[in-house]
């Protein structure tokens, strides 16, 4: 495993797909063991603990002593800046949407009117 980053910046804490999964377990909220989370995550001790350090030094997550146990909980306040950052392109996926639920409106209705083609007027017999 490469070196923990070194760095209090949220947005280089995030970058690690590891770390994402541990924000999203500890995203339910509560307090969670750290053998908690390498049940969950399946990869030794050290590593998650590795990964628990970086995201606490960059605020995202804290950490509690109860016992022998180190608990730890999410901070969402401090996911605030990706969120923010992120909203800045929502126009562009907005956009995008309105496109697909065109697209899949013409698609139905290209299929109904296949589905039941009009009826030929009967002419007088």
């Amino acid at each position: 495993m490469p070196r923990a980053a070194r760095t209090t910046d949220v947005f280089s804490a995030i970058a690690e797909p590891r770390r994402r999964e541990l924000i999203g377990l500890l995203a339910g909220g509560g307090e969670r063991a750290v053998g908690q989370l390498v049940r969950r995550l399946r990869i030794p001790q050290p590593a998650v603990s590795k990964h628990l350090g970086v995201l606490r030094r960059a605020g995202i997550v804290s950490v509690s002593r109860r016992g022998r146990s180190r608990l730890y909980r999410l901070n969402p306040r401090e996911l605030k800046p990706v969120h923010d950052w992120v909203k800045t392109f929502e126009r562009y996926w907005g956009h995008q949407l309105d496109r697909i639920k065109e697209r899949a409106e013409r698609k139905a209705k290209e299929q109904a009117a296949a589905a039941h083609p009009p009826h030929p007027e009967k002419g007088p017999s």
